[in-house]
Formats: structure tokens, C-alpha cells, sequence
């Protein structure tokens, strides 16, 4: 599996779509194109493998959501490279805003330097009450 893990990196076919004349956003990607093998990664939140939580931070939970999520891509055979979109759901936009420094540095750890399309939404609630994100997401993998 990691041996096609890799060769499906080097093949990755996706392009960063940046309309002429837009300015450049920061941290993400107004749009990605690619080809390959689809893959639909179910809303992650901030607990482990074994659904317990480890912090109540919302830093450390972001980091550990987008751990998930790497997790479940990489089952498929593919990397954060692949990673073509991601919808963040947040319980609390002040909490956000006050750690963006904190959950960039836990995205770069985690995705690298990689910014697919990405939107962030504040929700009344998730469905685990000590969650405070969820992502989901979708992978293109090469095939």
C-alpha cells in the first residue's frame, strides 16, 4: 500500500484554478480540478481512532480533525496532497478567529502547504457536544 501511495503522489493530476485578474486567496484555493479516484471523507471532529477525546482546545482539536481526516485518505491509497476540498464547521467563530495563528501552524504540520477549496461555516452545534470543528472532505487520488 505505501508503495502506491507514493507512485499516486508523483502521478497526482490536480490544477489550482485562479481566475484571471481575482486576487490570490490565502490558505486556500478558489477552485481545484483533478482526475483520478474519488474519495468522500465523512465529517472528522477532534477525537481519536478510538472516539475519546484528548483536549477540549480548539487548536488541538483542529490538528487532530485534519489527522483524521489525512487518516481516511490515506486508506484510499492517497496523501493531503490529494485532497481537493474541505468544509470546516466551527461552534464558535470568536474561538476561531482568536487561534487562526494556532490552526495554521497545526494545518501546515498536518496538510503541509497544500490549499485546496476550502469554506468554513459557524454551526449552532455539533453533534458530539465537546466537538468545536468538524471537517469534511474530498480526495482525488490518481489512478
Amino acid at each position: 500500500m505505501a508503495e502506491a501511495a507514493r507512485a499516486a503522489r508523483e502521478t497526482s493530476l490536480l490544477e489550482v484554478l485562479q481566475p484571471e485578474g481575482w486576487a490570490k486567496p490565502v490558505g486556500y484555493a478558489n477552485g481545484i480540478a483533478a482526475t483520478g479516484r474519488v474519495v468522500f471523507v465523512g465529517g472528522q471532529i477532534g477525537w481519536n481512532g478510538q472516539c475519546q477525546f484528548e483536549t477540549d482546545e480548539l487548536v488541538g482539536q483542529v490538528r487532530q480533525t485534519l489527522e483524521n481526516v489525512v487518516a481516511v485518505v490515506a486508506e484510499a491509497g492517497g496523501g493531503p496532497e490529494h485532497i481537493t476540498s474541505m468544509t470546516w464547521y466551527f461552534v464558535d467563530k470568536r474561538d476561531y478567529l482568536a487561534n487562526l495563528k494556532g490552526i495554521g501552524e497545526a494545518y501546515r504540520a498536518v496538510i503541509g502547504r497544500h490549499f485546496p477549496a476550502m469554506a468554513a461555516v459557524q454551526v449552532v452545534a455539533l453533534m458530539e457536544d465537546r466537538a468545536k470543528v468538524e471537517i469534511q472532505a474530498y480526495a482525488v487520488i490518481p489512478e
